[in-house]
């Protein structure tokens, strides 16, 4: 076994890229694969060195680190600029993180934490008021201040159950949808995604390399299957949603069976995400539909007679926060009614820990740091679970992760930060 002074973290240089791409390979046990000049070169062009962190193995090897050479990256994590759109519409920059990984020869040696660490704090100094991932395993996060902010759920609908017309060619509200092509998604795409953004919490900002990678118009791996894409269009001619899906090729007894499957699907309105529902289900030989990951309290279930025909086959945790500033995050959102709060929050790593007097109203909030007792004492991962409205303080106390300090001040939480529609993020990242 290495000692700890062999294992060094640090960003990595740009002649590092292509190990450390390999390494990021073997943690995701993805299949050893020989990266293509062009698909190194895009992907290379998408990492951002300084804040590209790896573990280094010296005692893995003598020789310097080649470009295929893996052998001494031993832990992967990247993070990148990212904007979080909070209760009220407001946006809060945040640190995304992505692309941890660590080799299962070094498990156990505290490097994620030296990594987290040295991220956190870098996004500190810069003025990041949160910090955000995806988490691929549930128990890792909390320990370093992450808690869940969003949930996710996955629909499959039979849809010869949902009570739909079989004769639907389209919506009734005067509206169109039409095939179109990666170009156009790419044209129309953002500015609809962005006016999506702004008016849903925790909706994270997609560069245009998401829009030229899930387009297929810049590839990152050898492979790549041209989905189909449909646009909604309302009476007034306003684009107003966007789905991409793709369908296999399942018949049995000469009867078809297809699936088609949902990529995404964004939409500003209901009446958009509606027809948009409607058409998938209409497609000639399509006798389910897979939805995608979806916000929890999506309509999808009852833009059908018979909601049933929707059954929920993925409910699980989706984005993470990490709060690193407590003023700025309270003060960003907004608030449904007037009160106020002391919170104490309680942060091992010190980015959050303090106590903060929250005085809250339908005009706008003051944080401040106050030498009063708590009202509430929680952990920093509570406050992220809290912050973006889709948590219960009452439940959290019922569990023993927030601690009221002053009688009826959890049901006072819950009444100035849950909201009436849950957050979602629609991204992965």
């Amino acid at each position: 076994m290495s000692s700890s002074h062999d294992l060094a973290v640090r960003p990595v240089t740009e002649d590092e890229i292509p190990a450390w791409l390999n390494a990021l390979n073997t943690g995701f046990l993805r299949a050893p694969e020989s990266l293509s000049d062009q698909e190194l070169k895009d992907r290379s062009a998408h990492i951002d060195p300084p804040r590209t962190l790896a573990a280094f193995d010296a005692s893995r090897s003598h020789a310097p680190l080649t470009p295929a050479d893996a052998t001494q990256v031993v832990a992967t994590f990247r993070s990148f600029p990212q904007e979080l759109t909070v209760v009220g519409g407001r946006t809060v920059p945040a640190d995304a993180i992505s692309n941890v990984t660590v080799s299962p020869t070094h498990r156990r040696r505290g490097l994620l934490t030296r990594m987290m660490a040295a991220d956190l704090t870098a996004a500190k100094e810069r003025g990041d008021v949160v910090a955000t991932l995806i988490a691929a395993e549930y128990p890792i996060y909390g320990r370093y201040g992450f808690g869940p902010a969003t949930w996710t759920t996955e629909w499959t609908v039979d849809v010869p159950r949902t009570g739909l017309d079989p004769r639907w060619s389209g919506p009734a509200d005067g509206g169109r949808v039409d095939l179109v092509d990666g170009a156009a998604v790419r044209a129309l795409g953002p500015a609809l995604h962005d006016r999506l953004r702004h008016a849903q919490p925790g909706a994270v900002s997609r560069d245009e390399r998401w829009w030229r990678v899930n387009t297929g118009d810049l590839r990152t791996h050898s492979s790549w299957d041209e989905p189909f894409y449909a646009v909604y269009r309302s009476a007034a001619g306003e684009i107003e949603g966007l789905v991409s899906y793709e369908a296999d090729d399942t018949w049995q007894m000469k009867q078809p069976q297809n699936t088609a499957d949902v990529n995404w699907l964004i939409a500003t309105t209901p009446a958009a995400e509606r027809a948009l529902w409607h058409y998938l289900c209409s497609i000639d030989w399509i006798t389910k539909v897979k939805s995608g990951w979806r916000a929890p309290d999506d309509l999808l279930p009852h833009f059908f007679p018979d909601p049933r025909a929707a059954s929920v086959t993925t409910q699980a945790d989706w984005l993470w926060v990490r709060i690193l500033d407590v003023v700025r995050a309270l003060e960003a959102r907004t608030y449904a009614g007037p009160g106020t709060l002391v919170l104490e929050v309680v942060d091992r790593d010190g980015f959050a820990d303090g106590r903060y007097r929250l005085d809250a109203g339908p005009d706008g909030a003051s944080c401040v740091p106050t030498s009063e007792d708590g009202d509430l004492v929680l952990e920093a991962a509570d406050l992220a679970t809290l912050w973006l409205g889709d948590e219960s303080a009452v439940r959290l106390t019922a569990l023993g992760r927030v601690r009221e300090q002053r009688k009826g001040a959890a049901s006072v939480a819950d009444a100035l930060l849950r909201t009436s529609r849950r957050p979602w993020c629609p991204d992965v990242f």
